[in-house]
């Protein structure tokens, strides 16, 4: 009997993970409809290491891998934010652009979608 891998590990682990969220963060940073969200980042070094760092946290832990994610809740992350629906939907495009950049197969790709829609309504509007 074979045992399926997780989320997390089909993602590749925290290495791969975290490949996946540098990728993205540069392509939401290109992203002529979101840019202006991440671009003053470029000039906060280290704030953007904290914000990639809870982003590995948060899709490690949630998909499955050993780690432990202890920033805020996504309503409090994004409050104030007044993020649109269709902001959200470019961060998403930008994240399956990536995925399918970084070879995760369809079945893992899907599943990512799930859990970004999950996200939408503790995001958008805050």
């Amino acid at each position: 009997m074979s045992v399926s891998k997780s989320l997390f590990e089909n993602l590749g682990g925290t290495a791969g993970i975290t490949a996946i969220v540098d990728d993205v963060v540069e392509a939401h940073m290109n992203n002529p409809a979101i840019s202006a969200r991440f671009l003053p980042y470029k000039d906060q070094p280290e704030r953007l290491a904290v914000i990639k760092k809870h982003t590995v946290d948060f899709f490690s832990a949630g998909s499955g891998g050993p780690v432990t994610y202890t920033g805020r809740d996504m309503p409090t992350a994004h409050k104030e934010m007044n993020i649109t629906s269709a902001e959200y939907q470019h961060t998403v495009d930008d994240i399956m652009y990536v995925l399918n950049k970084h070879n995760i197969d369809e079945q893992s790709q899907v599943n990512v979608q799930a859990i970004l829609s999950s996200l939408k309504d503790s995001i958008v509007g805050k």
